[in-house]
């Protein structure tokens, strides 16, 4: 990078990239889970784990459920039901063959 930006600078460059992914990925439900993780090897589920994860360090208790409701905007159950599907068979072949299991 050309730039030299402040620590700060970066930090809020960082936060605003994330937040824009996490909204955007709130809008497109259509988008399983399943498949981005067939497809980029992360989903909101790995999202919300490395926010719990971030606020754990930072010394703040935080577990997986509230992880997961920070980053979905609502409890996971909710939007499970709201909007995740079945994985079809594809979808399970896929993730295996991706994940060599």
């Amino acid at each position: 990078m050309d730039k030299q930006l402040d620590e700060q600078t970066q930090i809020e460059l960082e936060a605003a990239a994330f937040r824009r992914l996490r909204d955007h990925l709130a809008k497109r439900t259509d988008v399983q889970n399943i498949d981005m993780m067939n497809l980029t090897g992360f989903c909101r589920n790995c999202l919300s784990r490395w926010y719990q994860e971030a606020a754990n360090e930072k010394g703040i208790e935080m577990n997986k459920d509230e992880g997961r409701e920070a980053f979905y905007g609502m409890p996971f159950a909710e939007w499970r039901d709201a909007h995740q599907t079945e994985a079809s068979q594809d979808q399970q072949d896929a993730f295996k063959k991706s994940h060599n299991t």
